[in-house]
């Protein structure tokens, strides 16, 4: 999933944003640009390395290495007030409004800013000590306040108006951008009157400082909370890289001669799988699935309560029914109705399949007089022994050809056979971590330059868990060439010194999924930076990265990269042929934990104004749903930081599911055509989606592509369930 920028977050709170996370440029708010496209306001004369315009190669690079934590308070105070004071100019601009005089102007206002927070956006996702948490909740409600005073800007709307109106004077590029700034103010509440605005802008301010609470309690709990293994009896059934990771951890917090599982999913799940240890697999899951709710300062209830109140009270504001209503009205789903629709229809032949497969794991715990009833905790752990005995294929078959750095090298391969890209490793760029490299990323074909992409792939310490996707600067040409720079941030954790990191089967398709988000923004051929790159609706933007998913499993990629470790021969034919005889293998509990995490969020924001008790909610609907009781949710309520963390993907956690029934259908553009690499469908691809932004209709890009809409029908077959007679999406 692409990572939420800061601004990102603040625009959510004002109702600009309904895409992805990946956006640091958005409609008013422009992404950081070329150094040579300034504001005429006057810099501060205190030099601040945020507010400097980028310097460097690739038309300028964000300054990694000169940034303190002093610099971001008095950083984004001085940008919010140089953008301000542009805005303002703007709307009191006596001559009548144009696109050139308004819409243009917007689009330039906050240059200084963009680059602030695009620094401030890395702190908050890979950076954040204690002395950083300080500063995000002095800054995050001061960030949702400067955007309201925008968006609220009665004389600024009035010449969107007037633009948006005579928009058939406008080019088909310039009448997208004045219908999505014009509508985008209008959902931010830019037609109330003053005294809802007043309230507005309370309750977005409070939603930023929650949102903060919320995400850094998760963090304090994956940091704080640890499995110390304290002997060898404790590694049963651990893999080696497993032990030397868990043993550099102990190391790390002072711990030498044990072994610590850390409280992320990177490190519980395969923990999970191989340990022989019961009593130690459910303190593990325990302690994953508890976090943010286990009383105390770090418990994240209350603050879910409030947060939903809140928007309740937002969405009554702003003439909506509720949140969710208005968070879908701006989306290819339009209404929750049809969410529902789509999440009831695969929930039930995902339910049934959970049955089959915890049958299955129960007969092997017979048959190995394990005298136990399959728990949550037994899931991952039998469920390989299931893979085993039914594909004869287990995850430690498998590991041993997926290397991080040969996968790293086959998505480069993927990227150069479908959008002609070149990349090449380059020094002298500043990085935040010794651990980030940078790669210049060039057009093979013609050698052009195309832009930056930053790889930032382990876990540590102030790192939030899980793997994201961002967007430093984005693709422009509206005041020259602008290149885009990117970032893709994962957690792998570390082998041993001059040891190759393994990786899972699902870890390798995450990595490709999020280097589909950077080729999305890399791919980026638009003018105007608020429709570059990932700039699409929310239940858009994860289509070109689910879809980049299927090429690890072409054979192209399997005999080039899925190289074995030890003797670099290539991952047998037999072997792939039983990897895809058990593609549909776990999909039932896949896709349950998955669809349960999209029900809660879609009905916890779907019931009004009622208080709610988080935990009471989320256990009396996934009862009503006949949730299986042998598996959680993907995300628990407490900490579900799509939907908690920022207004993000609340109300759209379904987006995946939607963006998969897309992707389940869309490769099927290649599969009957001339295969995945194919020439002639790829530049479909290219030429209407991942270049376009949204500079169009979602629907008109896929049309475009596909030749048609999308139907269920691939997507049940994806996952091994029955095809629902006359269904579609």
């Amino acid at each position: 999933m692409p990572r939420l920028s800061t601004i990102t977050r603040a625009l959510m709170m004002a109702g600009l944003l309904s895409a992805c996370a990946t956006q640091v440029s958005v409609t008013p708010l422009p992404p950081a640009p070329t150094a040579s496209s300034e504001p005429a306001v006057a810099e501060p004369v205190a030099v601040n390395p945020l507010l400097e315009p980028w310097t460097g190669p690739y038309g300028g690079v964000p300054p990694f290495d000169k940034v303190q934590l002093s610099d971001f308070r008095p950083g984004l105070e001085q940008s919010m007030a140089m953008a301000l004071e542009a805005v303002d100019r703007i709307a009191k601009d006596p001559q009548p409004a144009t696109f050139d005089n308004t819409l243009a102007a917007l689009e330039r206002a906050t240059r200084a800013f963009d680059r602030a927070v695009a620094v401030y956006g890395v702190w908050s996702g890979s950076k954040n000590t204690d002395e950083f948490q300080a500063i995000e909740q002095e800054m995050e409600p001061k960030l949702a306040g400067f955007v309201d005073k925008i968006t609220q800007n009665a004389e600024l709307f009035r010449r969107i108006e007037v633009v948006y109106q005579a928009k058939d004077s406008l080019t088909p590029e310039q009448q997208r951008l004045a219908w999505k700034v014009y509508h985008d103010f209008v959902r931010a509440g830019a037609k109330l009157d003053d005294a809802a605005k007043k309230r507005l802008s309370e309750i977005n301010q409070k939603l930023a400082t929650l949102f903060t609470q919320f995400g850094q309690n998760v963090l304090a709990d994956e940091k704080d909370q640890t499995l110390v293994l304290e002997s060898e009896a404790d590694l049963a059934g651990l893999p080696k890289e497993l032990v030397d990771s868990a043993a550099m951890e102990a190391e790390a917090r002072k711990m030498a001669g044990k072994w610590v599982i850390s409280n992320t999913r990177s490190a519980v799940d395969p923990f999970l799988t191989y340990s022989e240890r019961r009593d130690l697999r459910e303190r593990a899951w325990k302690m994953f699935i508890n976090r943010g709710d286990n009383g105390g300062k770090t418990d994240n209830n209350a603050i879910i309560t409030e947060i939903l109140a809140l928007r309740a009270e937002r969405a009554k504001l702003l003439g909506y029914e509720t949140h969710a209503h208005w968070r879908l009205e701006d989306s290819m789903a339009k209404t929750p109705a049809r969410v529902l629709e789509l999440l009831e229809a695969v929930w039930t032949p995902a339910v049934a399949r959970v049955k089959e497969e915890v049958r299955d794991m129960q007969a092997i715990a017979n048959k190995e007089k394990a005298k136990i009833t399959i728990e949550p905790w037994d899931y991952h752990y039998y469920a390989e022994k299931v893979r085993k005995q039914k594909y004869d294929l287990d995850e430690s078959q498998i590991k041993p050809y997926l290397q991080l750095d040969k996968l790293r090298e086959a998505m480069f391969w993927v990227a150069g056979e479908l959008f002609n890209l070149q990349f090449a490793p380059i020094s002298g760029v500043p990085v935040f971590s010794p651990e980030v490299t940078v790669w210049k990323v060039t057009n093979k074909e013609t050698g052009k330059e195309v832009g930056l992409w930053y790889f930032d792939p382990w876990a540590r310490s102030g790192k939030r868990s899980g793997a994201w996707m961002s967007e430093y600067r984005a693709q422009e040409r509206f005041d020259g060439e602008t290149l885009p720079i990117v970032s893709n941030n994962a957690n792998f954790l570390k082998g041993k010194p001059g040891e190759p990191v393994l990786i899972s089967w699902d870890d390798a398709s995450t990595l490709f999924h999020e280097f589909g988000h950077a080729l999305h923004g890399l791919s980026s051929n638009v003018t105007y930076p608020s429709l570059a790159g990932t700039e699409v609706v929310r239940d858009y933007v994860e289509f070109p990265s689910q879809l980049l998913e299927h090429w690890l499993s072409t054979p192209e990629v399997l005999q080039k990269y899925a190289l074995h470790y030890q003797t670099g021969k290539p991952i047998p034919k037999e072997l792939v042929e039983r990897i895809e005889k058990a593609s549909t293998f776990k999909q039932g509990f896949a896709t349950v934990e998955y669809l349960a995490s999209a029900f809660i969020d879609m009905k916890l924001h779907l019931a009004g104004a009622q208080r709610i008790d988080p935990d009471a909610f989320e256990r009396d609907t996934l009862k009503k749903l006949g949730m299986p009781r042998e598996l959680v949710m993907r995300h628990r309520t407490p900490q579900f930081m799509h939907v908690f963390s920022s207004d993000g993907y609340s109300a759209g956690y379904y987006s995946y599911m939607w963006a998969d029934v897309l992707t389940a259908d869309g490769y099927g553009a290649f599969t009957e055509a001339g295969g995945p690499y194919d020439k002639a469908v790829a530049k479909r691809l290219r030429d209407n989606v991942f270049s376009v932004g949204n500079t169009i209709d979602p629907e008109q890009g896929y049309r475009r592509f596909r030749g048609r809409d999308a139907t269920i029908d691939a997507l049940m077959k994806k996952r091994g369930f029955p095809v629902p007679k006359g269904k579609g999406k």
